[in-house]
């Protein structure tokens, strides 16, 4: 077996066109370190409607060059089989570690297969890449991009003509071609031949999105703004300058981007931390604007969870007369259902992902609770912090002129429709078997109450529902809350998302709901993880 091991990643090693993991490689065969070529060979990284996504590195189990050219290989023979001979195919990038070079090696593969290629000019936010899908009429584009994992990761994200990501059957279809790809010496690749964009595509998506505002919205809420150290600083402030609001405060230890992302374990704002600084920031520039006698105004610092964003961009689209389709993940809280039947409008519930989302008939908002919001959909069909943020920032205008904030238009909501209140218990993993054995506890021996409420349904999602087809989860309904359990698409994690409902009877009872739903998440917690096991 130890033979087999090295002779596998010598052939590997013969043919991966990157002398850094190259290098790598030779080194661990040289070492004789089998129990991690073992790790890097025990199959292959597995395209599905996420794409790839996982720890860079040597070897077929990690994203590499090598990894990536195959993939773009099976995906042009894909677009090819369905007869896209000759089409566009656009390619973004953020500044991970070997972005630019998957950018370039996706470019000259589908160049070398008789398709076009067109690489967005610099390192960009994902939503300029699915905007420029759209407005180049392209029959696919590709992102690479990890979004929000740990450092050590990179990604490929693949969208289809329409502007969405990827679903079944097309990510099964590229997989297997992906599978029948041979030697990467048979990959022809060469070395010119795609266009590189100029700014004008930036420049198209950053005119669509003065779209999102009402054009004679007051435009005052000062901002502070972090990029985490990715992509976006360059993209925001230019949205925020056309559309006339301050220019945001930057957190200038976040502000460029940095593939190590030095001040965050994760760079993702829901992780413990990760927002320290921006609230630092602001606290600063409080202080700095009370020194100068101007009014700092405004709620004392509350780091709302992606529901509460997206309860207030609802609001604000309802009272700005949106018409169209209300859409939510599963995972996300059933508060958004009840606004759209208040307001008549239509309303979806999908599957986890905006790939999901974006393919709702009729679409004018749709969000999940891991801060994602897509409110143009004609423009973006995926999630869009950009424009997101500028519809906060103008709803927290239209608030600031009323005398109020953000944090009375959730009260509203609350007295409107019930305190929602919501949570996650999210354990990540070394070992993915414990979320397996996690699931398969829980499908075994469901709960029959949590937090003293009894479970008045228990779904398998795996047998899909009359609305929802298969995927790997479970739901249960309680009498007054909700939880869902699932494995994160993208992460080593196990995800439960749990809401409960508190009825309020006028503001006095706010803090009493408030702590009732705090009480009872904990409860729910606490029982739900060890019914799990975790």
């Amino acid at each position: 077996m130890q033979h087999d091991l090295i002779a596998q990643a010598r052939t590997w090693l013969a043919e991966d066109p990157d002398p850094e993991t190259r290098d790598e490689l030779a080194a661990l065969i040289d070492a004789g370190d089998t129990d991690e070529l073992a790790a890097r060979f025990a199959g292959t990284l597995q395209f599905g409607t996420a794409g790839l996504r996982g720890e860079l590195g040597a070897g077929p189990m990690r994203m590499n060059r090598s990894v990536v050219i195959r993939a773009a290989a099976g995906l042009a023979a894909y677009l090819k089989a369905q007869g896209q001979e000759g089409g566009l195919v656009v390619i973004g990038y953020d500044a991970r570690y070997k972005s630019a070079d998957f950018a370039r090696d996706t470019a000259a593969v589908m160049t070398g297969a008789g398709l076009r290629a067109a690489v967005l000019p610099r390192p960009l936010p994902t939503p300029v890449l699915a905007y420029a899908i759209r407005h180049l009429g392209a029959v696919a584009g590709v992102e690479v991009t990890a979004s929000h994992n740990p450092p050590r990761d990179n990604g490929y994200k693949v969208y289809l003509g329409d502007g969405s990501q990827i679903v079944p059957p097309a990510d099964g279809e590229i997989a297997a071609a992906i599978a029948a790809v041979g030697p990467l010496a048979g990959v022809v690749r060469p070395e010119e031949g795609w266009e590189t964009l100029g700014e004008e595509v930036l420049d198209a998506y950053l005119a669509r999105t003065d779209a999102v505002l009402a054009a004679d919205s007051p435009r005052t809420a000062r901002t502070v703004y972090t990029a985490m150290h990715g992509v976006g600083t360059s993209v925001l402030t230019a949205a925020f300058a056309r559309a006339g609001f301050p220019e945001p405060v930057l957190v200038t230890e976040q502000a460029e981007p940095d593939p190590a992302f030095p001040t965050v374990a994760f760079p993702n704002p829901e992780e413990p931390g990760a927002m320290d600084l921006a609230f630092a920031t602001a606290r600063r520039r409080r202080r700095r604007h009370d020194r100068l006698g101007e009014d700092a105004g405004g709620a004392p610092l509350h780091q709302m969870r992606g529901e509460e964003g997206a309860r207030l961009v609802a609001a604000h689209l309802v009272e700005r007369g949106a018409t169209g389709v209300f859409a939510e993940s599963i995972v996300s809280s059933s508060l958004l259902g009840r606004i759209a039947e208040k307001a008549g409008l239509g309303y979806e519930e999908t599957l986890t992902g905006f790939k999901w989302i974006a393919r709702v008939d009729g679409l004018r908002y749709g969000y999940e609770e891991a801060l994602g919001y897509c409110v143009d959909p004609e423009g973006v069909r995926d999630k869009d912090g950009i424009t997101a943020a500028l519809l906060v920032a103008e709803l927290a205008s239209v608030l600031k002129e009323q005398g109020r904030t953000l944090l009375d238009l959730l009260d509203d909501l609350a007295l409107a429709h019930g305190l929602h209140a919501t949570d996650q218990l999210s354990v990540r993993v070394e070992d993915l078997s414990v979320i397996a054995d996690a699931m398969a506890r829980l499908r075994e021996q469901p709960p029959t109450a949590l937090a003293g409420l009894a479970v008045t349904s228990a779904e398998d999602l795996s047998r899909g529902t009359d609305r929802l087809p298969p995927t790997d989860g479970l739901r249960y309904q309680l009498e007054g809350a909700r939880v869902i359990v699932r494995p994160s698409g993208t992460e080593p994690k196990l995800k439960c998302y749990l809401e409960v409902v508190v009825p309020v009877a006028d503001a006095a009872g706010l803090p009493a709901a408030r702590a009732r739903g705090a009480e009872l998440l904990a409860g729910i917690k606490r029982d739900l993880a060890k019914a799990a096991g975790i």
